[in-house]
């Protein structure tokens, strides 16, 4: 069974069509990753795409997912934050404000792997890169696994 906590009634909408073509069940288990509703090691993976960047308590949602993770569960993610070239990161700063505005709360500039560990993760593959055809304003990603400690 896969686990989905998603706050956007509209994005479960639309992927309604494809989850009712796998063979897997998915239950639609809440709403917020800072409350997630589900026993303390319960899961054996987690995965987060593009979500860290906009979850207001960010510690909170990660934290949640290290409690329902089982010991050595895996966190599996996805996303764009802070990049590495100090030029991008000065517009990524500056434009920050007007971004969490327009895209629903936004951060450009969370540094995702540092948020990952200080969480109790290991952090045992990252990528990092420049997602082809976006700005690199917006387009700073990281994907990587990481183990609850």
């Amino acid at each position: 069974t896969i686990m989905a906590v998603e706050p956007s009634e509209l994005c479960m909408s639309l992927a309604s069509a494809r989850i009712s073509s796998i063979p897997t069940r998915v239950e639609h288990v809440g709403l917020t990753g800072e409350k997630i509703d589900l026993p303390a090691e319960s899961c054996d993976t987690a995965l987060s795409t593009w979500t860290l960047c906009t979850i207001p308590d960010v510690m909170s949602a990660l934290n949640e997912i290290r409690r329902v993770l089982k010991p050595g569960g895996e966190l599996r993610f996805v996303e764009h934050g802070h990049a590495n070239d100090p030029s991008i990161a000065r517009l990524q700063r500056g434009f920050e404000p007007i971004h969490k505005r327009l895209a629903g709360g936004c951060h450009l500039t969370r540094r995702i792997p540092e948020i990952i560990e200080s969480a109790g993760f290991s952090i045992s593959s990252l990528n990092t890169y420049f997602m082809e055809g976006e700005p690199k304003m917006f387009g700073s990603t990281f994907e990587g696994v990481a183990s609850k400690e």
